[in-house]
């Protein structure tokens, strides 16, 4: 059987810079990293930056972050109606924020550590409100941080506002960067989900109800995905609970064996002093002295103890425990990639097995399991129903939401080809 061809050339991308990259070269760029736009592509080498304009009217964009940051791990871009903003994640845990004009807009630390995804979507504000809006996801190694869309619109319309006062139709202004005034750092929450190993990958896929016999407030719950070595799918629950931070799980580890050794060292002074009044008595032969680890250990929990009096707790409530729910292990599978879906609702996972397993991230269950993809790439997109029978005559017809259904784009480049497949009716 003859292969079948079904490709439609829409254009091509030719620039001289483009050598930078490898174009040319025999053999893919393993160090490239990629992010689409409808009117723009960025490519990113771990010291180069490049932002491609499909109309061909403006030249192409280089962009050169400081070594100090680290090296760039992860690219993508967000949208706000005419705000378009490049986010880069760094080697350092850095988040860096360049406009069209390579102007650095805003950089941030998330957390010491290497930066491996970075995740934009619409989420759900509420599970009652049908509302929604940006969220941006970094994922680390057994750390997950969220930034809230709205902080981040807020804050580019701040800086074009003060950059390009003519486009808000204002009289320029000073800025706030040249009278030494810095816009502040971007709200975030950091969680630690770690108890299944470090994560290659992660994903928060949405609000869930908060658990059982919990009192009601105003406080959202987030489900979270993470895939890894140790364990290939892991799901925790994200609480937006400060209180729930990791002071409060060390103190709560912390107190009791503190008060406990300070009990006990108030015991031993005060029997010295009492043994000091007496006459010198013949001494038994003493006991063997107990572990010196656990004498350390006492002494350790002391000290946590004391810096947790003497520093500011605001200090470490960022970083919250995240709760686990499940996870599925299954020696010598490792998780390799996770494409979320846009809704959140479905996940698709690949391993070093060379299966594809699609997730219900809602009820947490693998629906369903494809073999023989090796090296698979994955991709949800949205298809017409029943689109190879559309007549001619309505081709150009309006179309609703429910003329679409979900589909899975699944590229298997050992076998050389693409599928799609239906996920739902």
């Amino acid at each position: 059987m003859s292969k079948r061809t079904h490709l439609t050339e829409l254009g091509s991308i030719t620039c001289p810079e483009l050598s930078e990259f490898g174009a040319g070269n025999e053999g893919p760029n393993p160090f490239l990293l990629t992010a689409l736009d409808t009117q723009s592509l960025a490519l990113a080498t771990p010291s180069l930056v490049l932002i491609i304009n499909w109309n061909h009217l403006h030249p192409p964009i280089k962009i050169r972050p400081s070594t100090i940051e680290g090296d760039v791990t992860a690219v993508e871009w967000i949208i706000f109606d005419e705000i378009r903003v490049l986010v880069l994640g760094t080697s350092n845990g850095y988040l860096l924020f360049y406009s069209l004009a390579a102007d650095l807009i805003h950089k941030q630390m998330v957390h010491p550590g290497r930066i491996l995804r970075l995740r934009v979507r619409r989420a759900r504000n509420s599970l009652t409100e049908d509302t929604s809006s940006e969220e941006v996801c970094v994922v680390m190694r057994g750390v997950i941080a969220r930034f809230d869309g709205s902080d981040i619109q807020s804050f580019l319309r701040r800086w074009f506002q003060d950059e390009r006062p003519q486009f808000w139709n204002q009289k320029p202004e000073m800025r706030e960067s040249d009278l030494g005034i810095s816009y502040g750092r971007l709200p975030y929450q950091l969680w630690s989900a770690c108890k299944y190993g470090s994560c290659s990958d992660a994903a928060i896929t949405g609000i869930m109800p908060p658990p059982l016999l919990e009192p009601q407030s105003s406080e959202r719950y987030y489900c979270a995905v993470t895939i890894g070595e140790d364990a290939v799918i892991s799901a925790y629950r994200l609480s937006e609970d400060r209180r729930r931070s990791l002071v409060g799980a060390i103190l709560s580890k912390v107190v009791p064996v503190a008060f406990s050794a300070l009990s006990s060292v108030s015991r031993m002074i005060w029997r010295s002093d009492q043994a000091s009044t007496r006459k010198s008595e013949v001494k038994p032969q003493p006991f063997a002295r107990g572990d010196p680890a656990k004498q350390l250990s006492v002494w350790y929990a002391i000290h946590l103890l004391c810096l947790s009096i003497i520093y500011d707790e605001n200090l470490f409530t960022e970083f919250v425990a995240a709760f686990s729910l499940t996870c599925l292990k299954d020696n010598p599978r490792k998780g390799e990639t996770l494409t979320l879906s846009p809704s959140g609702t479905l996940a698709a996972i690949t391993d070093s097995l060379g299966r594809i397993l699609l997730l219900d991230t809602q009820a947490l269950v693998v629906v369903r399991i494809w073999k023989g993809y090796r090296d698979a790439c994955c991709l949800f997109m949205e298809m017409l129903v029943g689109s190879d029978t559309v007549s001619s005559s309505s081709a150009y017809a309006e179309h609703t939401k429910s003329d679409y259904c979900l589909c899975l784009a699944i590229h298997a480049p050992r076998k050389a080809i693409v599928e799609c497949v239906i996920t739902e009716t």
